[in-house]
């Protein structure tokens, strides 16, 4: 039988379905169906050649998974998703949906639901950590949509609210332990923790930064056990930054009456405070129903135990000794929080290989560019891989052309991905520097940016080019907000169009 998205995660939620069945679901959203603008209406093959149905298996049931799930079933593939978890749990948390994700969002189908469930941020502001002095001040609203053709959201949750509906086999409690290609069929396989083995054509792993999957795109099969794996597996290890994030969402029905908290629900901006070593990140989601608040700090023994875990449950009286000092506001907030979750900041260098030796395996966000939360672009990196997997893999015709159109994936992705990842870095940087001459040279930077669009200075645009304020420096926002992930996977396929034996012109 055959259930939507939210049936079947209410259905595990629940207890109707059992652990590790699998739950067929279908969706509400026509495959064929889409905008006007979309650069991809329906799958179409090489040359009037005949579409090619892949079975394709992705580990992983997080946002990138999930988008790469409806890329690829809404083009014609066979679709099995493998989660690890025996549940898909909602664990209060807002995400940023800039509008390079918000774009496709809605070109996917999604638009009234983001515009009933989300909350548009009207400015980005920077504040000092001791006293709340506005440092920083960037005007977003209905600026976005004007500047780069699509609005930016915060959600509560992507899962329910953003994930299309579609057509593919969800597997829960499915642990991938190892991952063999055949090298005479192509047929790749994952062996789950179980003992029950997947196949298909190809292996996609959106399975995070601890990624079993990509270990096998690095070194080759996972149960291999040489010297030469392990020295790769020291290679890969995630980089602990040393940092970690409690996440928070609390209720704004005590901060009402508040006229210092009141303020922040008004105004609906983006709050970033900055100090030594930390820094708080807080906005408004559900319709101003609830306050989410990420506060980033040093990781100390209290939340040591998240280094095993990709989030736990963290000490409330551990996070508010942390941030002990801070503006009065802040200690209000902090004041309402009654559980908090810890995330360990997790870094890597930017990953030069995505796809396997045999052309059967590849990667996904964070598997292959964690980015750190500090340019808010994790999540929709993730989702524009998909798309351009999906716009790519909707052309293919024969076997042969796989390997091609997923070293064309990597080549689309990496060099944005990568200026991601360091900008993300360089803003989390920038935001922990410590009292003195370098934390004065950015504030006078970002006071200096803020200054200059609050009194409408004719070539404000120009004077913002490397400021220390990211978001005001307006090349930098066209090159990330602008891009449009179908668009530029088109673009690929109109310059490179393969055929079964290569790409034309080759």
């Amino acid at each position: 039988m055959r259930y939507t998205f939210d049936e079947a995660m209410d259905m595990v939620a629940t207890g109707v379905a059992r652990i590790g069945d699998e739950l067929e679901f279908t969706g509400l959203v026509d495959i064929t169906a889409t905008s006007q603008d979309s650069p991809l209406v329906e799958h179409k093959a090489t040359n009037g050649s005949q579409f090619l149905c892949l079975h394709i298996i992705v580990v992983g049931c997080g946002i990138g998974g999930l988008s790469a799930a409806y890329c690829l079933g809404r083009v014609g593939h066979k679709i099995t998703v493998l989660e690890q978890a025996s549940e898909i749990k909602d664990v209060g948390a807002g995400i940023q949906v800039s509008p390079n994700l918000s774009r496709l969002l809605i070109r996917w189908g999604l638009g009234k639901q983001l515009q009933s469930l989300a909350t548009r941020p009207e400015a980005l502001k920077f504040l000092k950590y001791s006293n709340g002095e506005m440092i920083g001040w960037t005007k977003w609203g209905n600026r976005m949509e004007e500047d780069h053709g699509a609005p930016y959201y915060h959600l509560h949750t992507y899962h329910k609210c953003c994930t299309p509906s579609l057509h593919h086999t969800l597997r829960l409690s499915s642990k991938v332990v190892s991952v063999l290609v055949d090298p005479g069929t192509g047929i790749g396989t994952v062996k789950l923790e179980n003992g029950d083995s997947v196949s298909g054509d190809l292996i996609i792993g959106a399975d995070g930064i601890k990624s079993i999957i990509r270990e096998a795109v690095l070194h080759g099969p996972s149960d291999r056990d040489t010297d030469t794996n392990t020295q790769v597996k020291k290679l890969t290890i995630p980089i602990h930054t040393g940092d970690c994030a409690c996440r928070a969402v609390i209720s704004t029905a005590g901060m009402r009456g508040d006229p210092e908290l009141e303020g922040l629900l008004e105004r609906k901006e983006i709050m970033c405070w900055m100090g030594p070593l930390k820094h708080i990140i807080g906005y408004c989601i559900r319709g101003g129903k609830e306050y989410n608040l990420v506060l980033v700090h040093p990781e100390n023994g209290s939340n040591s135990r998240a280094k095993e875990l990709y989030m736990a449950e963290g000490s409330v009286e551990q996070m508010r000794a942390d941030f002990e000092g801070w503006e009065p506001r802040v200690q209000k907030l902090l004041k309402f929080v009654d559980k908090t979750y810890v995330w360990p900041l997790m870094y890597r260098e930017p990953l030069d290989k995505w796809v396997d030796t045999d052309g059967r395996v590849t990667l996904l966000g964070d598997a292959c560019h964690p980015t750190l939360p500090s340019r808010a672009q994790g999540s929709a990196m993730a989702v524009e891989d998909a798309a351009v997997l999906g716009s790519l893999l909707a052309h293919i015709s024969h076997h042969k052309q796989l390997q091609i159109l997923l070293h064309a994936y990597q080549d689309i992705r990496y060099a944005r991905t990568r200026e991601t990842q360091l900008a993300a870095l360089a803003n989390h940087n920038t935001f922990h520097l410590e009292d003195g001459p370098a934390q004065r040279a950015r504030d006078e930077s970002m006071r200096s940016a803020m200054n200059t669009v609050m009194e409408h200075a004719q070539g404000a645009e120009e004077e913002m080019d490397g400021n220390m304020n990211m978001w005001a420096d307006r090349k930098k926002s066209q090159l990330q907000f602008c891009y449009d992930a179908e668009a530029e996977a088109e673009r690929w396929w109109v310059e490179h169009e393969i055929t079964t034996g290569g790409w034309r012109g080759s």
